[in-house]
């Protein structure tokens, strides 16, 4: 460890351990939830709001499989609890305590100063509290456990798609899989000629910064029939959607909202390359944390109001199907083939 850190506890207290906060942003319950006893013993206490269900969800984080060695400690913070509040926003649930647990090559003062101002800085714009956690040396690997809550009864379900729903997805998809191609230098050749610096530095932030759409998924509420949230590509989420609702999809790729110059590369069939590299980017790439989620036809007024709410642009995509299954149609209507098109898998 190094010589500026005497210990794990050491570490914890200087680094991690706060006084309790108040809710102050628009994101907090009307009714707060209180830490009854928060870092520093063998359990965290906390008394949930009355009326409420507790939402928990856990992500990992390692580094070369999740994450590139070497990137900037300030963002991978803000990332390793973004992650996770995108599974509470998916849920309709309210962050709002986090556990996090690490595993750290050294205990780099430097490292550690910028992880943990990038994670506060984030859980401080939705009121989410730590409360504890674990660290311990070897090879860097960072997991968060999140709790939320939802008012009993209220949670956004990957269950509840009906035939006739319209498909809509939050934001813009595909640019984190090119920033992620970028870093690896694993995109293709023409493609990345095509990128200015400007896009270069958008799709590296789409990677390394993802916003949690946690005030959309607290607005759609009531709204929404289904949702889920896309972290390892939209074929493959919005997939769980349809096996978990009994029903499939048609999705029209013009739809499929992502940025000028990822869609410019999608209507250029003489560059096959490219083309098939921003289709894989937009359908495949993970990495989005935008919500992709379902409702009613009658609903759309009420989903544009919820998307104004929240300050973030939703887009209709397509149509919940009787048939059971996922279909892309190209800009032409001529059905994509996706055998080869495949989200994230942590294990491959």
């Amino acid at each position: 460890m190094s010589s500026n850190v005497t210990g794990e506890f050491e570490l914890i207290r200087r680094y991690f351990t706060r006084p309790p906060r108040t809710a102050t942003t628009a994101t907090s319950a009307t009714t707060a939830s209180t830490v009854v006893l928060g870092i520093g013993d063998d359990c965290a206490l906390i008394a949930p709001t009355p009326g409420h269900e507790l939402a928990f969800s856990t992500d990992m984080l390692v580094e070369g499989r999740h994450f590139i060695a070497g990137t900037d400690p300030e963002r991978l913070g803000h990332k390793t609890l973004a992650v996770n509040l995108s599974d509470c926003a998916a849920m309709g649930a309210r962050p709002r305590y986090a556990l996090l647990a690490g595993a750290l090559p050294d205990a780099d003062p430097a490292w550690l100063t910028g992880f943990s101002r990038g994670l506060f800085a984030l859980a401080d714009r939705f009121d989410v509290e730590l409360i504890g956690g674990d660290t311990t040396r070897g090879p860097r690997n960072l997991c968060v456990t999140i709790i939320g809550e939802v008012p009993s009864g209220q949670a956004l379900l990957r269950i509840g798609a009906r035939v006739g729903d319209v498909v809509w997805v939050s934001g813009e998809l595909g640019s984190a899989a090119v920033g992620l191609a970028l870093l690896q230098e694993t995109i293709p050749d023409l493609a990345a000629d095509a990128l200015t610096a400007t896009d270069r530095a958008q799709a590296i932030d789409a990677l390394e910064r993802p916003e949690p759409r946690v005030c959309l998924g607290l607005a759609l509420r009531g709204i929404a029939t289904s949702a889920i949230d896309v972290s390892d590509g939209l074929i493959g989420d919005l997939g769980h959607v349809l096996e978990r609702s009994g029903v499939g999809a048609d999705i029209d790729l013009a739809r499929v909202p992502c940025r000028p110059w990822l869609r410019s590369m999608t209507s250029a069939p003489a560059l096959r390359g490219p083309r098939d590299f921003a289709i894989r980017s937009m359908l495949a790439g993970g990495d989005d944390y935008e919500l992709c989620f379902t409702a009613p036809p009658s609903r759309e007024g009420d989903v544009h109001a919820a998307a104004r709410k929240a300050r973030v642009a939703v887009t209709a995509i397509g149509r919940i199907v009787e048939r059971r299954g996922l279909t892309v149609r190209d800009q032409s209507g001529v059905i994509l083939p996706l055998e080869n098109v495949r989200a994230f898998d942590h294990f491959q």
